[in-house]
């Protein structure tokens, strides 16, 4: 099987639409969409729609789940909760409905799916180093692990608890007898100081993981961010990817 695995959209079209145009050209067998479908960006509404057709299994981040009132967001920062509340404000009703259906784990085809962490998925911890994989290895039900939520693309090889190293790799063959937990990049907020699109093709069968860097209208965004009034410092981090 084939995969393509993506994250972190957070109300860009423009990122989105280019990373779909890309998988599409890959002939995967399935889409599989670790969460935060809106929030930061101008276009929520537009962004579900598109999600609708284009993921056969669709996960809740935080962004979504604030964004009907189903997390506590007093540790969002000033900017992310600015846009929050600006986006709640777009959302239609139906949208809204589906946001709320969302959860924020899956699993596939012995693939374990998670926006945040493992461990405790609803308190939206981070993956930010090694220790922090080490603290989520007993939580790993599965030999791989896929997240999203930093916006940070890595792959973390574990061999046990204690044993644990980066593969910051764009191509990579996963060995057996290890776990590994795989952060899939950010489709429309990249934060590696690249501001290309980011997703992941998985391969089951040869076990390769690659990672797909795109390249989008991101001035057009930045315009359309400026007419909806949304804080400028978001508006400014999306050119410098970071």
């Amino acid at each position: 099987m084939k995969y393509a695995i993506y994250s972190d959209v957070h109300s860009n079209v423009e990122a989105f639409q280019a990373v779909l145009n890309d998988i599409g050209r890959q002939k995967v067998d399935q889409k599989l969409f670790l969460g935060d479908i809106v929030g930061y960006g101008p276009n929520p509404n537009e962004c579900i729609d598109i999600l609708k057709q284009n993921a056969d299994v669709m996960l809740a981040g935080n962004h979504d789940w604030a964004a009907v009132g189903l997390t506590d967001t007093s540790y969002f920062n000033p900017y992310a909760t600015a846009s929050m509340e600006w986006t709640a404000e777009q959302l239609t009703k139906e949208n809204k409905e589906f946001l709320k259906k969302l959860k924020p784990t899956g699993i596939i085809d012995n693939l374990q799916l998670v926006h945040s962490t493992p461990y405790e998925p609803e308190a939206w911890h981070y993956i930010m180093n090694m220790r922090d994989a080490q603290a989520n290895y007993k939580e790993l039900t599965t030999d791989i692990c896929f997240i999203g939520h930093s916006h940070q693309p890595l792959i973390i090889e574990m061999v046990d608890e204690i044993n644990v190293m980066p593969i910051r790799d764009l191509y990579a063959t996963l060995e057996n007898n290890r776990n590994y937990i795989i952060n899939v990049g950010s489709v429309g907020q990249p934060r590696d100081s690249n501001s290309d699109a980011c997703y992941v093709l998985y391969d089951s069968k040869a076990k390769t993981i690659e990672y797909r860097r795109i390249e989008y209208d991101v001035k057009k965004v930045q315009k359309k961010m400026e007419a909806a009034k949304l804080p400028e410092y978001l508006v400014n981090r999306l050119a410098a990817g970071k």
